[in-house]
């Protein structure tokens, strides 16, 4: 009995410094309420579908970015699946990265984009069609760095989570979930 309280004392530890430290959000505590007695890992059988999912967008990713001419596009579109996959377990400093690397890759691409456009002008060349966005980023070092800082977050929240799930495996069914302090 003593040693399944220290394991919940250390699990609820755990699961309080995920939030302290910002790899998680309100949104793993919404799926933590939908776990119950009927599918008692839910949560984790959710963060393990994420994670195989986005294993596979991660090297789509960098096979996008490794292109060139990068198309801002399909970037883009990946990048979108691959925060929104994120934001649906909590992981909120993955979904940050995200962000990040989206925001930059489209300053990037619009400075592209200016950078097309001066060149134009210079040859007083008169159409351009707006839906050019297969240009290369002006800055693709830029946009790499981002992506690299957001694969440490992601691989560090990975391991954190096993470990976070592999302990409560062994301290048995949880309580309620609650809120982090």
């Amino acid at each position: 009995m003593e040693r399944n309280q220290q394991l919940r004392r250390q699990l609820a530890s755990m699961r309080q410094s995920l939030f302290d430290q910002g790899h998680l959000d309100e949104q793993f505590i919404l799926l933590e309420e939908l776990q119950d007695d009927a599918n008692p890992n839910f949560v984790e059988e959710v963060v393990t579908l994420h994670y195989r999912d986005s294993a596979r967008l991660i090297t789509t990713i960098e096979r996008a970015l490794e292109k060139s001419p990068l198309d801002f596009n399909k970037l883009d579109g990946y990048m979108h699946q691959f925060k929104g996959s994120s934001t649906s377990i909590g992981a909120q400093k993955v979904k940050a990265e995200s962000t990040q690397l989206e925001n930059i890759a489209r300053q990037e691409m619009e400075k592209a984009q200016l950078h097309l456009l001066e060149l134009m002008h210079s040859f007083q060349v008169k159409t351009l069609s707006k839906n050019n966005n297969n240009l290369i980023c002006m800055n693709p070092s830029r946009c790499m760095k981002t992506f690299q800082l957001l694969k440490r977050d992601y691989a560090t929240l990975r391991r954190k989570l096993e470990a976070y799930f592999q302990l409560a495996r062994q301290a048995g069914p949880n309580e309620i979930a609650c809120r982090p302090k």
